[in-house]
């Protein structure tokens, strides 16, 4: 084990900020863990339904702020993009061969999920499941799509968003949220949110990479400003304090994405430049790189599947057992979560076998070898 470790360590680029990579990680696993602890399917009567703890526990709103992490997310995406991009362009690979190549990575494990989950609403269409249902089950299974859609369009942008001010999608997305909540505009228009919202830390983030990433100063600015302007949105201007969808929510911080979620991503991405400098050390060891380098192999797979790896594990604990506690129960108590904390270790394993079926569909096998030092 020791070679292996040493191995990928030795493969790993001298040129690689692993403390970019390490903020990957973090963020896919505070998304994964997130879902796991903020989504329930609560079977009752036959009919299987989504529900959310923080509708019955708003007090567990923080537990949304440490496990929220897309703006996270975005952020190193618009770094790693800006970087690629200026490469491609220094080595003179036309924009359209990069843009290719990035979204071939991107949509390439989208088959493999689309494929299964086509057989398996229809399988329950056939045997005569209900419609809320199969619904439930499909909007979750298929919910991390948009966030590609939207990924994919800012990945597109990169050029223009290393050249864009972040203050600038963030006065839009403030003047949106103005028409839309406070003067009574068309709730469609919040929908511009979307990309416009989560352009502010990848623009961010393409900045970074062009100019420099923030130094503490700035880190700090965005860390307390960020969170000193989100805590004012929630306690004086009437936003949610869960920066998560919560069903039967008035307004929702996350759909579509509000100022208060823009400004929450902000204080997020301080937080992560701040970490940056102690992961960067920690990741000299090479077990811990070698976690954080084999979670990126497959960064793509684990969020496609993460829903999915749980309701596995709730189906196959309702043909063993019937409904089982934090797993098909109404996440009304302290109980729930007790129960809920208890199956997480089981949704990991299934996710790790999801994981070792569909992780050739992100990324061929020889190109893995490579990059892990077990092939020329």
């Amino acid at each position: 084990m020791r070679d292996v470790l040493l191995r990928i360590d030795a493969a790993t680029p001298a040129t690689r900020d692993r403390g970019i990579d390490a903020l990957r990680a973090l963020a896919i696993s505070g998304v994964v863990l997130g879902h796991w602890l903020v989504t329930a399917l609560v079977v009752d009567s036959g009919t299987v339904r989504a529900a959310s703890p923080l509708h019955f526990m708003p007090a567990l709103a923080p537990v949304s702020w440490a496990l929220q992490t897309l703006a996270v997310f975005f952020f190193v995406g618009g770094y790693v993009a800006a970087r690629g991009h200026a490469s491609a362009r220094a080595a003179r690979i036309p924009y359209a061969r990069w843009l290719r190549a990035r979204l071939d990575r991107l949509f390439r494990p989208v088959t493999a999920v689309l494929a299964v989950w086509a057989v398996v609403l229809g399988v329950l269409l056939a045997s005569g499941a209900g419609y809320v249902t199969v619904r439930a089950l499909g909007k979750l299974a298929l919910s991390p799509l948009w966030f590609l859609l939207v990924f994919a369009v800012l990945t597109a942008a990169t050029p223009l968003a290393a050249r864009l001010h972040p203050l600038w999608p963030l006065a839009v997305a403030g003047c949106v949220d103005l028409w839309r909540l406070r003067f009574d505009g068309p709730a469609a228009l919040g929908w511009v949110n979307v990309a416009v919202g989560w352009l502010v830390p990848y623009a961010l983030g393409a900045r970074g990479a062009r100019r420099g990433l923030p130094g503490r100063r700035t880190a700090y600015v965005l860390l307390g400003g960020g969170a000193a302007a989100t805590a004012g949105l929630v306690l004086a201007a009437g936003y949610p304090a869960a920066m998560v969808g919560v069903p039967g929510a008035a307004v929702s911080n996350l759909d579509p994405p509000t100022l208060a979620a823009v400004t929450f991503g902000l204080a997020q991405c301080g937080a992560a430049l701040l970490l940056l400098g102690p992961l960067r050390r920690a990741l000299r060891r090479p077990a811990a790189w070698a976690a954080v380098a084999l979670l990126n192999l497959s960064a793509m797979t684990v969020f496609l599947w993460h829903q999915t790896a749980m309701m596995a594990v709730s189906a196959l604990g309702l043909l063993a057992g019937g409904a089982l506690p934090g797993l098909h129960t109404l996440p009304d108590g302290g109980g729930w979560v007790a129960a809920r904390l208890l199956w997480l270790p089981l949704f990991a394993a299934v996710l790790l076998v999801c994981r070792a079926a569909f992780h050739p569909y992100e990324r061929g096998r020889t190109r893995q070898a490579r990059y892990l030092g077990w092939g020329k």
